[in-house]
């Protein structure tokens, strides 16, 4: 039997695609983003770590385990509890990691089934993966949330761990097939959030020829950095990688988007 590795399943969501959703959270990713916020996210395979609980004056430490192999037909029973929240909201369904596309196999078996119960589907990807990938899935994803981090290649290998060259191809290749896609720009202070490879990013999506493909502006999500992750780190005994005391400049962000808005894009904080 078909089983894919899920680290969380959480309801009510409403900062991953429109209307009030359920994330599915994939585990496993081939990336390691220095400011990764979902540290447990990372590893193909279950873990467990101890936390620290405080009652009072007294503290325990209780094991808790993320990630467990679960069924297309467990996860759907998950889904469709809020089935009704979906249709009053126009919400749906959002795939996230991790690195959905990590997991290939089990991610059709379960786009197929999402679709066949007529949800709107969204999937929160990397775009690390390969073109055939996408192929099979293009059918039965509604929208993409596609992350846009750093433009320089050698930049893109220093903080992620992989090169960009995939995921820039794999956007062309959602473009030229008229997918709904939502651009989504990690802002990470000093990384990238720098006038250059902002720059760098109008000027991909300015020139490519998605303006031409779609009857709306494009959408562009800016995600500012936060440094809550810090405390999953250390209770899983892992070295933040990242400066947990960096902080978004707001005169900074604002220039990014009044940039990105001149340029004919729409722009949102947050998804």
């Amino acid at each position: 039997m078909n089983k894919g590795l899920i680290f969380d399943i959480r309801k009510f969501s409403i900062h991953d695609g429109p209307g009030i959703r359920t994330t599915i959270f994939f585990k496993g990713c081939p990336l390691k983003c220095h400011w990764c916020h979902n540290p447990e996210s990372q590893a193909c395979h279950p873990e467990s770590y101890v936390k620290t609980v405080s009652l009072g004056d007294r503290s325990y430490h209780i094991e808790e385990a993320t990630g467990r192999w679960m069924t297309v037909g467990e996860v759907m029973t998950q889904v469709m509890q809020d089935q009704i929240f979906y249709d009053e909201s126009r919400g749906g369904v959002t795939i996230s990691g991790g690195e959905p596309l990590f997991q290939p196999g089990f991610l059709l078996g379960l786009l197929k089934e999402l679709k066949n119960q007529g949800f709107h589907v969204a999937i929160d990807t990397s775009g690390y993966a390969e073109k055939e990938v996408f192929l099979k899935i293009m059918p039965y994803t509604d929208t993409f949330l596609y992350d846009l981090k750093l433009m320089d290649e050698q930049e893109h290998i220093k903080y992620t761990g992989v090169s960009n060259h995939k995921i820039l191809e794999n956007l062309k290749s959602l473009i030229s097939e008229k997918q709904h896609v939502i651009i989504r720009i990690p802002v990470i202070p000093g990384i990238t959030d720098t006038r250059e490879n902002i720059h760098l990013i109008k000027s991909l999506l300015k020139n490519s020829p998605v303006h031409q493909l779609t009857s709306s502006p494009v959408e562009i999500n800016l995600l500012p950095f936060h440094s809550t992750a810090g405390n999953k780190y250390k209770r899983m005994n892992r070295l933040y990688p990242i400066d947990s005391s960096l902080k978004v400049d707001d005169n900074n962000l604002n220039e990014m988007i009044a940039l990105l808005e001149n340029a004919g894009f729409v722009v949102n904080i947050g998804g």
